[in-house]
């Protein structure tokens, strides 16, 4: 057998991550040769993406937070988006947003850039995703169910990055612990299989969970889902709160029309109150389908492996022979150390060179987190970065993010 030796799972411990085990090897050699050469230039660098995954151009960036615990105590300064923000991305101009911009000697923090990138792609990637749901969702009910289909130690981080984004409730456990919030579920089809009668089954859930777990009935195990919706009314009466249809994609058909008449036949027996909820497959095109019809939905892979945005970490400013920091950037990048001005009623971003002041009625994105090592920066609880992204995503809903040069 060949187990590992030191840990159980292929995953890397913080004290790894914190300590730059995870990074790429030419981020070695780079030291090897700069500390070989006695060079260790002060040098600017900024985090940025020039596309998205989806045509709108914009993203919601997370991740900031633990880019700034796994930077604490470097000999470097930061300033960042706030967590939670959106940024803006566009085909039409060379503009980019820098989300986090890092200054330091090169060799004193090079090879964090592997894990910074790693932090903030992957968890931009999930709440961006969860945003976009959450925008044409509108106000219905929406519940993460998708950690099963990543793996196991990213779960709160995919948990935490679709409740800020605007979901309503998480249902892995841990996430929900370290969310601080009351987890979401209700019932697997091989839990109905088990007792072989979906009624059995939904009288033993009812008499066994406490009352404030609100009694949905996952209802297309063997029957046709307005059968089984029917029978859950039967079964449980007044005590039903919803129906959850998990309909497989190979048996769907017209399944606005299925789900039209699974609300006909409730409210024709007295259900009108019973809620309807859909899961299984649900991405962007299932949500603007059925939100005229359902009161919810339980999303899974379309956020738990989401696109992971594709941010570069690029030098913009180096050291020259007097020690003066001076704009240098590679073929296709614009040099400088730059600052992001928005005006927050339209979210209509202009990219300035860094230290040119914001005009009126505009906000800089890029405000200092870290300072020496050391983090300045109080950092806003999840409840209120929740509320800050549904305020982003409200301006969306009337206009359409855009980004500019200032020359």
């Amino acid at each position: 057998m060949n187990d590992l030796r030191d840990r159980i799972f292929w995953v890397a411990r913080e004290d790894e991550i914190k300590g730059g085990a995870v990074t790429d090897y030419y981020f070695l050699n780079t030291e090897q040769a700069l500390k070989a050469k006695e060079m260790n230039p002060l040098v600017t660098m900024e985090v940025y993406s020039r596309r998205v995954p989806n045509p709108d151009g914009w993203g919601v960036v997370t991740g900031i937070y633990e880019v700034a615990k796994l930077l604490e105590g470097l000999p470097v300064d930061v300033d960042a988006m706030e967590e939670g923000e959106v940024f803006v991305t566009s085909n039409d101009t060379a503009a980019y947003e820098p989300v986090l911009r890092i200054r330091g000697r090169y060799r004193h923090f090079a090879r964090f850039e592997t894990p910074v990138l790693g932090l903030l792609c992957s968890s931009s990637g999930f709440s961006t995703k969860a945003a976009r749901i959450r925008l044409l969702a509108g106000d219905k009910t929406l519940l993460s169910f998708g950690t099963r289909r990543a793996h196991p130690a990213l779960s709160p981080l995919i948990e935490r990055a679709a409740y800020i984004a605007g979901f309503d409730g998480v249902s892995n456990v841990l996430g929900a612990k370290l969310l601080g919030i009351v987890g979401s579920g209700t019932m697997p089809h091989s839990y109905i299989l088990c007792f072989g009668s979906q009624q059995e089954a939904w009288k033993a859930f009812d008499d066994s969970l406490p009352k404030e777990v609100p009694r949905i009935a996952l209802t297309d195990t063997l029957y046709d889902e307005k059968t089984e919706a029917i029978l859950a009314l039967e079964t449980l009466g007044d005590r039903l709160a919803a129906v959850r249809l998990d309909t497989p994609s190979t048996r769907r058909g017209e399944w606005h029309k299925m789900i039209e008449e699974v609300r006909w036949e409730l409210n024709m027996r007295g259900g009108r109150k019973v809620k309807i909820f859909v899961s299984g497959g649900i991405d962007e095109r299932e949500v603007e389908e059925l939100r005229d019809i359902v009161d919810g939905f339980g999303v899974g892979t379309s956020v738990s492996c989401a696109p992971s945005i594709d941010f570069n970490m690029k030098v913009v400013e180096v050291e020259d022979a007097s020690g003066k920091l001076v704009p240098k950037a590679k073929r296709g990048d614009l040099s400088g150390a730059k600052d992001i001005h928005r005006d927050p009623k339209e979210i209509s971003d202009v990219i300035v060179r860094a230290g040119v002041p914001p005009d009126k009625g505009q906000e800089s994105l890029l405000t200092p987190m870290i300072r020496d090592g050391r983090i300045i920066r109080g950092f806003l609880t999840v409840q209120q970065l929740r509320e800050r992204v549904g305020r982003r995503l409200r301006v969306i809903r009337e206009h359409r993010p855009r980004v500019r040069l200032q020359f």
